[in-house]
């Protein structure tokens, strides 16, 4: 283990002027604190942890707004141990609770560890045994009428041409597409759940597509043969009696917004990963129209409905495809008139389909009712977001999108969802979002005003009551890293390669002999440093794409020399701890494309309301994902590393005190010598570590 002391003098003129964490107030406490602490104790002697202050300050403050009713932002740095920091009070509370998380990693964390020994602790000192279960949505489950009925026939995006692996279990299929559905139709004899996630290894999403439905394509439990082995269904069964819901954002947010309830009724949300949650309200709320998805519903309802309503039809998606071909990226404002004819002649023939489809019946189409209901989702979609966009709402963000391997997209999103989730998230129930980055320039009112919370403490009539508590972390974060700024850089440009960055990157990787997580910011600057790294230095680098994402990891956290570099899935979720990661290094500060439209969109709403648009959206995009990345780097006590970040503005620039105040309080500094030895001295230390162990 490397010692304290190679990271950083003890003092110098480069270190910072930062204040120590604030001590967080009194969470006031309960009657039953004592009684708290000893299930708390129990749950920690049981999945083998150590129990830290922070968890047992953020335990109390969860139970208290249970308690109360109230609503809880709360910080917890990594190796606080949040899991039980919530899970505690919310299983002694003695109501359902609904848990939302943004990853599978942490449902799996969840609902294979943690609640299982935390359930077998607490039950002698509860007297009852907590069920739990986890629930998704439903195309997440394998669907038995697809397995044993097969895709329909008139899908020719799912079924056409591909080898049938229900036909013969003694056919070979050639392709790897067959091969996945061979498997998967073995799979669906053996499975108790019918979990997508818990087939390994996977399959690819056309595979799974032929065996899944969504929601408006499921024939329902009460009229399909295979109803009552359904797995959607009793996984759905389960949750109703279950004391834990374990769920992701995206079922949560389907639930808060769409008005149909998905999840059971709850009168607590926990809501883990919280910093993931607007983004992911924002993409269940957003709409897409693109030529193939209105062709397949075109196909899909041609042989259903009369002639003229499929002609129609036809027409209108010929027109729409015309004016796609011709299609440049960017915001639409306003709709142009075209463009607007088009979406209204789609929407007007989706609806005359729409009800034909209601109406008639074919008894000469082979399982008709599953045809009709992939034609009818499929038509409704195309309907409700031609009408979404034609009515032309201020509220909402339309714009083409170009992609080279999909070609264009209509796509429509709100400009805000911070009232969607104040109103529909923060209701009826007491919620605990929980993070280790929810705050952001040192206080929580980014992202409170994201989710549409008022100042904390604020008077707001009829507004939710919410406080903010950061526990702070274990790790003591100015002794076990540095920050560096490459102050001495060129400041980046739009396009082109920046080769002095590339030359500090060498440096540096050279310097810690490896051991770098590369984040970039986007997937042309990651395959140029691999590319250049790879022709100068004699270290394995790995590039994301070029394997799969686990598979990457894995390989990443065996072998301490070996570099990963990768784009923006890199930055969070990267979990190495040890001498296998002692560099993270940031190309450039990752403020939003200045081409993305929402995001240009929101910031240009921000100023015409009087406020800071840069800072309240692009600053603060930049700052939560500057914050996830360089938490990749200390990730256990024994953990020493340099975050990197080589865009000088980070030191120049007057919004770079706030993206730091954002990071893990590490100790500063734009010496690039320090940092050079720094590494040198980590790496010494860490191949002694291995030489003697």
């Amino acid at each position: 283990m490397a010692d304290q002391n190679v990271l950083a003098p003890a003092d110098g003129a480069d270190s910072p002027d930062r204040a120590d964490h604030e001590a967080p107030g009194d969470t006031g406490g309960t009657d039953d604190t004592g009684e708290l602490r000893g299930l708390l104790q129990a749950a920690v002697a049981a999945v083998g942890g150590v129990e830290r202050e922070g968890q047992v300050r953020m335990a109390e403050a969860v139970a208290e707004a249970i308690a109360d009713g109230s609503h809880l932002l709360a910080q917890a740095g990594t190796g606080t141990g949040k899991s039980l920091g919530y899970l505690v009070p919310a299983l002694a509370h003695g109501e359902r609770v609904v848990i939302a998380t943004a990853t599978l990693a942490l449902q799996r964390q969840l609902v294979e560890r943690d609640l299982p020994r935390t359930v077998d602790a607490l039950h002698p000192r509860l007297r009852r045994r907590p069920q739990f279960a986890t629930l998704k949505g439903r195309s997440n489950y394998l669907c038995l009428h697809r397995v044993h009925e097969g895709v329909p026939q008139d899908d020719p995006d799912l079924g056409a041409g591909l080898f049938d692996p229900f036909e013969s279990a003694s056919a070979q299929p050639s392709s790897r597409l067959g091969q996945d559905l061979l498997r998967l139709r073995d799979w669906a004899d053996e499975t108790d759940s019918g979990d997508r996630d818990s087939l390994t290894p996977g399959v690819s999403d056309r595979a799974w597509s032929q065996v899944s439905v969504s929601a408006r394509e499921c024939l329902g439990a009460a009229r399909c043969a295979y109803g009552p082995e359904c797995f959607a269904e009793a996984a759905r069964e389960r949750a109703k009696l279950a004391e834990v819901v374990v769920t992701n954002h995206a079922l949560l947010a389907i639930d808060a917004l769409e008005g149909a309830p998905v999840l059971p009724s709850h009168e607590v949300l926990i809501v883990d990963e919280a910093h993931e949650l607007v983004s992911r309200v924002t993409g269940v709320a957003t709409g897409e129209l693109t030529p193939g998805r209105v062709n397949r519903a075109v196909r899909l309802s041609a042989k259903l409905v009369d002639e003229k309503a499929a002609d129609a039809l036809q027409t209108a998606a010929e027109s729409f495809e015309r004016l796609m071909e011709l299609a440049l990226p960017g915001r639409l404002e306003p709709v142009p008139e075209d463009l607007g004819y088009a979406l209204l002649a789609l929407r007007d023939a989706s609806r005359t389909v729409i009800s034909a489809l209601g109406a008639t019946r074919d008894a000469s189409v082979q399982d008709e009712d599953a045809v009709r209901r992939l034609a009818l989702a499929s038509v409704e979609n195309v309907q409700e977001v031609a009408e979404r966009i034609t009515q032309g709402s201020e509220f909402d963000v339309v714009w083409f999108e170009r992609h080279d391997r999909f070609g264009a997209s209509l796509r429509v999103a709100p400009l805000s969802v911070s009232g969607l989730v104040r109103e529909k998230v923060f209701s009826d129930r007491s919620v605990t979002l929980t993070s280790a980055t929810l705050k952001l320039g040192g206080d929580f009112a980014g992202i409170g005003a994201s989710l549409g919370l008022p100042p904390e403490g604020g008077g707001e009539e009829g507004a939710p009551v919410w406080k903010g508590l950061d526990v702070g972390s274990p790790f003591e974060y100015r002794k076990q890293g540095i920050l560096y700024v490459a102050r001495h850089l060129e400041r980046p440009g739009r396009d082109g390669t920046r080769q002095d960055m590339l030359d500090e990157l060498a440096d540096l990787v050279a310097a810690a002999g490896g051991r770098t997580l590369g984040l970039f910011s986007s997937k042309r600057a990651a395959e140029a440093a691999a590319a250049e790294l790879r022709g100068r230095l004699d270290v394995p680098v790995l590039l994301q794409g070029e394997e799969t994402l686990g598979e990457l990891i894995k390989r990443f956290a065996a072998d301490e020399a070996t570099c990963l570099f990768g784009s923006l899935s890199l930055w969070q979720g990267v979990d190495v701890p040890g001498p296998g990661c002692q560099l993270v290094v940031m190309d450039r500060i990752p403020f939003p494309r200045p081409d993305d439209p929402l995001a240009t969109a929101r910031q240009e709403a921000v100023e015409k309301a009087g406020g800071n648009g840069f800072m309240a959206v692009a600053a603060t995009h930049a700052a939560l994902l500057m914050a996830q990345g360089a938490g990749r780097l200390v990730r256990a006590t024994g953990d020493r590393g340099v975050v990197a970040v080589l865009d000088p503005r980070l030191a120049t620039a007057r919004y770079g005190s706030y993206l730091r105040a954002s990071m893990p309080d590490f100790w500063y500094t734009t010496d690039r010598n320090q940092a050079r030895r720094s590494l040198a001295a980590i790496d010494a230390a860490a191949r002694s570590d291995r030489s003697n162990g």
